[in-house]
């Protein structure tokens, strides 16, 4: 009985050779999902994907590997034959049996790419720091990013904290150099504010302090406050504050429920703080109740 074809050399290299490409291609399109961050011109970033690749070439050129063997049969006595049947069974298992163990083989090879690029589900920490890196500098207004309210006027009367972004937020605290900013109408405002980032837990977090929440009682000077900073990433709501310190600020990002056309290159668009890192809002809005003060003649209260 004959052993079953091999494949050819140039038929083995081809497989391997897309197998490969199909690994970089699947390489450069997960590598934003990664719970760390690639530079494709580092050679430490190279030689990770180098190896990789090689591990995935011995992992295919195992599971390749022919497990087939054709089982020696028992001679049957002459006055006994098979009957049409068993002859036609026999024979249709034999030529199915290559194509069978061919198939088989490019199954479970499939198998272990599709295991290996399974979604990596990261934390809202992985995830703030993929978007803003460790120890870089951040600021941020408050409207309409922290808070409910988008008016200054607004704070007058009440102050809520956004429940959506708090997880966002406090992971913030801890892993970037976060300064809050907004302008405001008078300093009864600026308090309720920092009584309602205080009973939310912004101060007992990561480090953060009241000191490092900014007032201002014009635009001027909350772009003076951001280019004294010199933060490397701003996020605001303010078009007109975004288009001017866009040639001063590395990274922007705008905040907007209509998502306006980029401003420049290095401006980004999203409809909230959360979505923008990548954050669930469904499953976050269930989590933090909002925290709100109101106003009231003889002061404020919860």
């Amino acid at each position: 009985m004959e052993s079953p074809p091999s494949s050819s050399p140039d038929s083995a290299h081809d497989e391997l050779a897309d197998l490969v490409r199909r690994f970089m291609e699947s390489i450069a399109g997960f590598s934003a999902r990664l719970p760390f961050l690639t530079d494709h011109q580092s050679p430490h970033s190279i030689a990770t994907v180098v190896i990789l690749a090689v591990s995935i070439a011995f992992a295919w050129k195992f599971l390749k590997a022919p497990t087939y063997r054709p089982r020696r049969q028992r001679q049957q006595p002459p006055d006994q034959f098979p009957a049409l049947s068993d002859v036609t069974s026999h024979s249709r298992t034999m030529v199915q049996g290559p194509e069978a163990f061919s198939s088989a083989g490019d199954s479970r090879v499939q198998d272990v790419v599709d295991d290996f690029f399974q979604p990596v589900k990261l934390t809202v920490r992985q995830l703030v720091r993929q978007k803003f890196c460790e120890g870089h500098k951040v600021t941020c207004c408050l409207l309409g990013v922290v808070l409910e309210e988008t008016n200054p006027d607004d704070l007058q009367q009440n102050v809520t904290v956004r429940s959506s972004v708090l997880e966002v937020l406090l992971e913030m605290t801890k892993c970037c150099d976060l300064y809050l900013m907004e302008r405001i109408l008078d300093d009864e405002s600026g308090e309720r504010v920092i009584s309602a980032l205080n009973d939310a837990g912004i101060f007992t977090s990561g480090g953060f302090v009241s000191d490092k929440v900014l007032f201002c009682s014009t635009e001027n000077g909350h772009v003076s406050f951001v280019r004294q900073l010199e933060p490397d990433w701003h996020i605001d709501t303010n078009f007109e504050i975004v288009s001017q310190l866009a040639r001063f600020i590395k990274y922007q990002l705008h905040i907007s429920l209509t998502r306006p056309d980029r401003s420049a290159s290095n401006v980004f668009n999203s409809t909230c703080l959360e979505g923008f890192i990548g954050v669930p809002i469904i499953a976050n809005c269930t989590s933090f109740p909002a925290v709100v003060f109101q106003a009231h003649a003889s002061g404020f209260s919860a």
